[in-house]
């Protein structure tokens, strides 16, 4: 049985580790290692338009989970790092306004 979009958590996740991703097709691209709390994940976003990526280690974020895995360039991202356009329409993240215990869902 595969995983549907009906299936999909929306999680905190602290990033572990970001790397700029230069082989991607879109521009701006990232690597990120994210702690989900009890597992580690891999995603691929597009967030150099306005976070740098020096700056990420250590940010909270909201991720989607469960919705398997994509091949970008090589790189298998496992959750999809969830953003809103910003004015530029460009991706911003969403972050929790406090600090919260990674691993946490939306409700």
């Amino acid at each position: 049985m595969t995983d549907s979009p009906f299936d999909a958590t929306i999680r905190v996740a602290e990033v572990r580790e970001a790397k700029a991703f230069p082989e991607a097709e879109k521009p701006e691209m990232v690597k990120l290692r994210l702690d989900v709390g009890d597992e580690s994940l891999q995603s691929a976003a597009q967030l150099g338009y306005h976070h740098d990526v020096d700056d990420l280690v250590g940010t909270q974020v909201l991720c989607a989970t469960n919705l398997g895995s994509v091949r970008i360039a090589g790189f298998e991202s496992e959750a999809l790092t969830v953003g809103v356009p910003g004015d530029d329409g460009n991706p911003v993240l969403v972050t929790p306004e406090k600090s919260v215990p990674p691993g946490g869902t939306l409700y």
